[in-house]
């Protein structure tokens, strides 16, 4: 998963999961939603299989302005692609991810009270206030995708000796296999049999 200084290196100037919360004013209370769809900043996920960058996000969130910051909450869904782990042919789907997160403003108690990586911050972004929603979506689509998806429940995979998958191989496909301490004697037998 990406950190968030891998993160801010693939953003242009401004990520499309950066949302502006200038409208809450600070007042708690406060409330505005977010229906959207964005084009994904950056492949998010795991090694087989996730979102690809540009794939559309659709983003359903609901912004609330509390005393010590913004609450995000709401879900986000995206297609997923990726190969399967047994027989690695191509799969796609999708994934939804429930999204709660707290963004505190800044000089609030909960600023001053956390490390920087155990909450979000409200920052200034061309004179708005803004929270960036990149990195808890890294970190929940991480924990939301398989670490080994597979095309199907059943999945022979591939045979381990010619790498032919095993779904399409002929009913019975397998390699006679001869333990090498006895291969000199099969030797022998054969040029026996051939006499």
């Amino acid at each position: 998963m990406a950190t968030h200084a891998k993160a801010a290196a693939h953003r242009g100037p401004r990520s499309p999961l950066v949302i502006d919360v200038s409208r809450l004013g600070r007042r708690p209370g406060s409330m505005t939603t977010v229906h959207t769809t964005v084009p994904s900043p950056l492949r998010i996920g795991v090694e087989l299989i996730a979102i690809d960058e540009g794939a559309p996000m659709a983003l359903d969130l609901r912004l609330e302005s509390v005393s010590e910051g913004v609450l995000v909450s709401g879900t986000v869904s995206a297609p997923t692609s990726g190969e399967c782990a047994r027989c690695l042919t191509s799969i796609a789907g999708e994934v939804e991810i429930d999204l709660t997160e707290l963004f505190a403003y800044p000089d609030s108690t909960t600023d001053e009270t956390t490390e920087a990586d155990e909450v979000g911050r409200v920052t200034r972004d061309g004179g708005a206030d803004v929270v960036d929603l990149e990195q808890p979506i890294i970190d929940a689509v991480g924990l939301a995708l398989p670490f080994s998806p597979v095309c199907r429940e059943d999945c022979a995979g591939l045979c381990p000796e010619c790498g032919v998958p095993l779904a399409t191989a002929e009913p019975g496909h397998g390699h006679e296999q001869i333990d090498p301490r006895w291969a000199k004697l099969a030797a022998l037998r054969e040029q026996a049999d051939e006499q």
